[in-house]
């Protein structure tokens, strides 16, 4: 299934893409996590459902929120997770590349969420470095604590994509991740959710990402340090994972502040980032009225 969060009058549903319409979840679950919670007998039903109802409402136009508009813990985020983001990086700080041997981990705040075609706030006031970053979601369906690689997929619900939205000057003045991370409106998150399902190995998937139709990353997800098995088993040895818990696996090299001479977003600009077989999700910077 392709699952999406939905606003019409003012209200949020869940729904279903079939083809170029959206099917109405909202007498199976009342929304996305009350969907991944409710287990394989639920999102059963939710196929079915899916794929029988008659009523339904035109996708073009549609206003998409985030899939999980409001997660209930922070996004779990990996760092230098491709060999080559990893290189650039520590070459535009002019140090000596280091592989990680363990999974680097911060998180976003769940305030910084926002849907596919959501601005991205920019206050040049707090940063004026704002930089883009597509990443592949992973969306964790069933609780888990010590998975072996060998059963952590089974254990995902489900895909999207997230754009890691990143303030580079407050990461280089807090000296760690989260703050430069967690700016409102720098997790954009979409356009939906591909069941697992219907994406049985992540392992091989064009990303990609574009600033007003300018190619800035492009790269695959066979090129990950870590993988999602290996990500699902570090981050459950000791600590239990969640349904609905949002884990952003890494960008690819091609990211701003490393580019020569380094690049930022301005206001206007349009960021697309794509992920083969999920989708695209496209967001605009705007400048805040009070900024």
């Amino acid at each position: 299934m392709k699952l999406v969060t939905y606003q019409l009058d003012n209200k949020s549903y869940l729904g279903a893409v079939r083809e170029q319409e959206i099917v109405d979840l909202t007498a199976v679950a009342p929304d996305m996590l009350s969907l991944i919670e409710g287990g394989p007998e639920v999102w059963a039903r939710a196929s079915d459902y899916a794929a029988t109802a008659v009523s339904v409402l035109p996708l073009a136009g549609a206003s998409l929120l985030a899939p999980i508009p409001v997660p209930r813990r922070n996004i779990m985020c990996l760092g230098l997770n491709y060999v080559e983001h990893a290189q650039e990086s520590y070459t535009a700080r002019g140090q000596e590349t280091k592989i990680p041997d363990f999974p680097i981990v911060f998180t976003k705040a769940t305030t910084a969420v926002t849907g596919p075609g959501a601005a991205i706030p920019y206050n040049p006031a707090v940063s004026d470095k704002i930089d883009w970053e597509a990443e592949m979601g992973v969306i964790i369906g069933r609780s888990g604590k010590n998975l072996s690689p060998d059963e952590a997929m089974a254990h995902v619900f489900g895909y999207t994509i997230i754009n890691d939205v990143s303030a580079r000057d407050l990461q280089v003045q807090h000296k760690q991740y989260f703050k430069g991370k967690s700016l409102d409106g720098s997790c954009p998150m979409g356009p939906w959710i591909i069941t697992a399902d219907e994406l049985p190995d992540p392992h091989g998937l064009n990303i990609s990402s574009r600033v007003n139709g300018v190619t800035k990353q492009s790269s695959n997800t066979s090129l990950m340090i870590f993988n999602v098995p290996a990500i699902l088993y570090h981050l459950s040895r000791g600590m239990t994972l969640l349904p609905g818990d949002i884990i952003a696996t890494g960008t690819p090299s091609g990211v701003g502040f490393a580019r020569n001479p380094p690049e930022f977003l301005s206001p206007g600009d349009v960021v697309e980032c794509e992920v083969e077989g999920v989708g695209v999700l496209r967001n605009i910077l705007i400048q805040e009225l009070n900024a």
